[in-house]
Parts: C-alpha cells; sequence; structure tokens
C-alpha cells in the first residue's frame, strides 16, 4: 500500500503548506489523490519533492 503520510509530516517540519503547494502548480486534484493515498505520477513526485526541498522517501513509503 502506497502512504503519503510522510508527506504531511515533513511539510509540517519545513513549514510548507498546501497553499504553497497548489501556488507551485500542484492542482486540488493531486492533493485530493494524495490525501486518499492513491497514486501519482513519478513527476509529481519530483515536483513535490522540489517545492518541499526533500527526497521521495519524505514523501511517500510502502505498507505491505
Amino acid at each position: 500500500m502506497i502512504d503519503y503520510s510522510p508527506l504531511w509530516e515533513t511539510m509540517a517540519r519545513r513549514g510548507v503548506s498546501q497553499y504553497q503547494l497548489l501556488k507551485a502548480g500542484i492542482d486540488n486534484k493531486t492533493l485530493d489523490a494524495l490525501k486518499k493515498n492513491e497514486n501519482i505520477t513519478m513527476l509529481t513526485l519530483e515536483k513535490l519533492c522540489g517545492i518541499v526541498g526533500c527526497g521521495p522517501s519524505d514523501v511517500v513509503r510502502f505498507i505491505e
């Protein structure tokens, strides 16, 4: 299972808001997918890492 809770934790630590993600080009549909632990593209993952200033492991984890 894909889990994006590391993203929300990383954003809180770094003081990044959902509004900042929206302003940087992450759309509402993508934010909704992240909240529901649905699939996102690798391009979106790369964009999130750039915006938040982190690596993929700070955004997503896999749970069996």
